[in-house]
């Protein structure tokens, strides 16, 4: 897990959601829709804190863990500096497949919306499902974060050169079979696993959840830039929350799946 922690020492992942916002704005509003009214909540995966950050504002207790010790600094910072650090009960470097520092059932939901495609193997995905199915309670809800394989084929058919080995067919035939992707340039991107979209549900129900639903984090405004929610809000704030609504709605239309760079599977601990 070396790469994965020299990647994510040197990118922006707080920019990153800042850049590119519909995938946090539609990731959040079905996480908030679906959490309990308050509670102690898991971000395993977390990053920055993006998602902690918001949670905390909504008045949640929140543990935070990732496997970046930079990362985990920079969300106790954040923390600090938005004055919400009354609301985290911990910042946790923590490898997924590893939660031995919580207790079984210790949070009333939880979020993992990373560390799944950064592990390679059968066996690395599954004990990291397994330990969030431990440290979350019975009928709690879990959101978590999948890339496709249909997506990373079209981004490589796009733009073959940036995304090698996936420059020929034959690489390509490869990813698509097992769905594992090493990036050739060192530094662009570390080691990752891409599910087919048809296995997501059925994996996580495997694992001891019920699927609520599966959306598309970019919905179909994943091409938006600024400029188009700038012409949307032009218009006025009650054709823009039309548009929004529209976006919130067709998030879930499993006809887009493909074409979002993120899945989030939302279910419920059996």
């Amino acid at each position: 897990m070396d790469k994965v922690i020299d990647y994510y020492n040197r990118f922006d992942e707080w920019g990153r959601l800042d850049r590119e916002p519909i995938e946090f704005i539609v990731n959040w509003r079905h996480i908030r829709s679906l959490l309990p009214q308050k509670g102690h909540i898991l971000d395993n995966g977390a990053g920055p804190g993006k998602y902690s950050v918001e949670l905390a504002k909504n008045g949640y207790d929140v543990t935070l863990t990732d496997l970046t010790p930079r990362l985990v600094e920079l969300a106790g910072e954040k923390a600090v500096e938005l004055k919400l650090e009354e609301f985290f009960k911990g910042f946790h470097i923590a490898d997924a497949r590893n939660l031995d520092m919580f207790n079984d059932e210790q949070f009333d939901a939880s979020l993992m919306l990373g560390p799944l495609y950064h592990l390679q193997t059968s066996a690395d995905r599954d004990s990291a499902v397994q330990e969030l199915h431990r440290v979350t309670r019975k009928d709690g809800i879990v959101f978590v974060a999948f890339m496709t394989r249909i997506r990373h084929l079209t981004t490589s058919l796009l733009y073959p050169q940036h995304w090698k080995p996936n420059d020929n067919i034959a690489d390509i035939n490869l990813f698509l079979e097992t769905g594992i992707f090493n990036h050739q340039d060192e530094g662009r991107f570390t080691g990752a696993y891409y599910f087919n979209i048809e296995d997501i549900n059925p994996y996580m129900e495997s694992q001891g959840f019920e699927t609520i639903k599966l959306i598309g984090s970019s919905s179909i405004a994943g091409s938006f830039k600024q400029e188009q929610f700038e012409y949307w809000r032009s218009r006025g704030e009650e054709e823009f929350q039309e548009v929004m609504n529209t976006i919130y709605k067709e998030s879930e239309n499993a006809h887009i799946l493909g074409v979002s760079s993120h899945l989030l599977y939302i279910g419920r601990r059996k």
